[in-house]
């Protein structure tokens, strides 16, 4: 109150810790802070110093509070800690998904329709119907069971969930329809639930797995939301997997095959893997709980992953295997999860017969490979820079014309590349170094040049953004060595 600081007593107000931490220096400056502090200002490397921004923010992110100014800096202990940095934040700027989404027109978010909404275009909405069409056909060969489930239910379906006890706040609010309250949903597991109770289940059935992407919607304060990284409606690869005791630890096993053989084709080989066990407030009893972190155990080593242990880290129903990718800058990011769930079986009373003809209650794992398709196609971008693998790029081959006595021979050649599935587009109107430079921009991965000596001999000369002049070829030797790399998901 004497330093009228009212930011920092509302911050002291809303701490429910016994103890907190303040720091100064000297006596001028006293900070509300986890720490640490230098002791004194000369301490600072003066020439290690940057300060990057000044912006408006809203206080604790919520458009109804005022609007404070934000200053951005960073301080290292040499000058060559910061170039680095320096060098980090300009790669990253240069990868920004938000920005090369709006360059290379992949995506937006339209302010007529509101924040947090994702308008996929022509060239982006490809990108994802290839990672969807891969990811199903995955999943088929795993032994998955398709589903799709609607946008909505009735509320009462989430309180059986729990949902509205424990995620109200992150819940849009209720729509009437004829006398009865709806919600949309905030996650995909109650659906599959239901859709495990259609019938009775015997034990034979199991292993039983299901898998949808699902959209989901959760309330984000606009202050929070950030590009494809944090939107208020996204679709969840998730998938349920309903099984027995002793099928649990092949289960676990299962997903971690399922999991790397996905990221693999997307490039992500780095993975910081941990397995979170009992907190202190859960549901279940003890030995359930070191069973199924035994099984989670066993499956990590099994498939000799490295992995550290979070104590107490596990959610309230059960204990979950999280892994983080690494991307070309070396930043992580959490996408694949897999969660042994007590908890959702017991509240919706779900069961099986077992072998003496009594009820059982299954074990139920929660799982995610990639997360949110949104968030991992940002991922994506930036691991990338916008320069996809031949295999996803939104346009695999653009036929450039030397002069426009050329554009009906590429045509015909942009004709026999889409009748083999191959994305191409005939590009004309410019002389040919614009064209080479527009598809260079637009991260066009292969360049076919036709001139009159290709157009005689029915050829193309190819250029690969990623190998270089690759020369003339036939049409046909064009056509399967694009196909040869799609297949092996590699590059010309």
């Amino acid at each position: 109150m004497e330093i009228n600081e009212p930011y920092k007593l509302e911050i002291l107000e809303s701490i429910k810790e016994d103890s907190i931490t303040i720091y100064h220096i000297g006596n001028e400056w006293w900070d509300l802070c986890a720490g640490p502090h230098v002791e004194f200002t000369g301490n600072i490397n003066k020439n290690a110093v940057d300060l990057e921004s000044v912006a408006g923010a809203y206080w604790r992110g919520d458009e109804k509070n005022p609007m404070l100014q934000r200053i951005y800096g960073t301080a290292w202990e040499t000058e060559e800690q910061l170039k680095a940095y320096l060098h980090f934040k300009e790669e990253a700027k240069r990868r920004d998904h938000r920005r090369l989404g709006q360059d290379l027109d992949l995506f937006s978010i339209q302010d007529e329709a509101g924040g947090g909404l994702v308008f996929w275009h022509p060239k982006g909405a490809i990108v994802r119907h290839l990672i969807e069409d891969s990811w199903k056909k995955i999943h088929l060969q795993h032994g998955y069971e398709l589903l799709y489930t609607p946008h909505v239910a009735k509320a009462d379906l989430w309180k059986i969930s729990g949902h509205l006890d424990f995620y109200k706040e992150n819940m849009y609010d209720q729509i009437k329809i004829e006398d009865e309250l709806y919600q949309l949903r905030p996650m995909n597991c109650p659906y599959h639930i239901l859709v495990y109770k259609r019938k009775l289940n015997s034990y034979r059935d199991f292993p039983i797995r299901v898998a949808e992407l699902g959209t989901v919607y959760r309330y984000e304060l606009s202050g929070s939301l950030h590009g494809l990284f944090r939107v208020r409606g996204f679709t969840q690869d998730d998938a349920h997997i309903f099984c027995l005791d002793d099928q649990l630890k092949d289960e676990i096993r299962g997903v971690l095959d399922l999991t790397e053989e996905i990221l693999l084709q997307f490039g992500f080989r780095k993975y910081e893997v941990n397995l979170s066990t009992k907190p202190e407030k859960a549901v279940g009893s003890d030995d359930i709980w070191e069973k199924a972190t035994t099984a989670l155990k066993d499956a990590l080593d099994d498939k000799g992953w490295v992995y550290q242990i979070d104590e107490g880290g596990g959610a309230f129903y059960g204990p979950k295997i999280d892994l983080k990718i690494e991307d070309a800058l070396g930043r992580k990011w959490q996408c694949s999860t897999a969660q042994v769930d007590f908890n959702l079986p017991q509240r919706f009373d779900i069961f099986y017969i077992d072998s003496n003809s009594e009820k059982k209650r299954p074990i139920m794992i929660h799982r995610a490979v990639l997360g949110s398709l949104e968030r991992f196609f940002g991922v994506l971008i930036e691991h990338y820079a916008g320069d996809f693998p031949l295999w996803i790029s939104p346009i695999q081959a653009r036929i450039l014309p030397v002069t426009d006595t050329e554009v009906e021979y590429c045509n015909e050649v942009m004709m026999k590349l889409k009748a083999h599935g191959i994305r191409a587009e005939v590009c004309h109107g410019e002389r040919l170094p614009k064209l080479i430079r527009n598809a260079e921009k637009q991260k066009v991965p292969l360049m076919a040049v036709v001139g009159p000596k290709e157009v005689e001999s029915q050829t193309v000369t190819v250029r690969s953004r990623f190998g270089g002049e690759l020369g003339t070829m036939s049409e046909d030797d064009f056509i399967g060595r694009i196909l040869f790399a799609v297949q092996s998901r590699t590059s010309l």
